[in-house]
């Protein structure tokens, strides 16, 4: 374990010393809640078809969320009481803070990494479409980054957030499909590619936009 907690601590110090003003912003961006506006934005579009799957699919979005964050937050975290980098008296030094953002006491698992994983893994397999469940998981995987950038999550944090999120998100996707399949009349609703590439392109819009923003931020 102490040879593990190491790897953890250098790995996470080698992505959170790599910083500078910009990327400061950039991160600070993409970590923000409010970065997901965009993607919520292009899958209620693609909805618009059918307003019953519609509450369906966001009912399982929120659900996806709820647990996910209420087993990584408001569980593990309070059992493990991993202390974040921030919060680590040996790290807590050394640690590059953007903002002064610290976070709370604890760290694993990443809510964020199990959030993220989690809608991502649930979106693409409703979608159906590969290019859907890729742009999620890249979007996922650079909100999972941002975290450790900013100093708050180590490593392992966030591979423990994500194990977390695809459970849920696949569990999720179950009964999501339980569902359908019991409520609406034409259960296979079927996502056009146009559908398809909205949602993934609304994933490297988000990023365009954040990548410019930090400029002058």
């Amino acid at each position: 374990m102490d040879y593990l907690n190491t790897i953890d601590q250098n790995v996470l110090l080698a992505i959170n010393g790599w910083h500078s003003t910009y990327f400061d912003q950039l991160m600070w961006c993409i970590s923000s809640r409010l970065s997901w506006s965009l993607i919520l934005v292009a899958v209620l579009v693609a909805l618009r078809r059918d307003w019953r799957q519609a509450i369906l699919v966001l009912g399982a979005v929120i659900l996806t969320v709820a647990v996910a964050d209420q087993v990584s937050s408001g569980l593990i975290k309070h059992l493990v009481a991993r202390l974040r980098p921030t919060h680590d008296p040996n790290l807590a030094s050394v640690v590059h803070l953007v903002n002064g953002y610290r976070g709370g006491q604890y760290g694993f698992v990443s809510s964020h990494a199990a959030n993220s994983f989690g809608v991502a893994l649930l979106m693409g397999l409703i979608m159906r479409h590969r290019r859907v469940l890729v742009a999620m998981m890249l979007w996922a995987a650079v909100q999972c980054y941002s975290r450790m950038y900013l100093g708050v999550h180590f490593p392992g944090d966030i591979i423990g957030g994500v194990i977390v999120g695809l459970l849920t998100g696949w569990l999720v996707y179950h009964l999501w499909n339980y569902a359908s399949r019991r409520w609406l009349p034409s259960h296979d609703m079927v996502f056009s590619k146009g559908d398809a590439m909205l949602i993934a392109s609304s994933v490297y819009l988000t990023l365009a936009v954040i990548l410019l923003m930090a400029l002058f931020i």
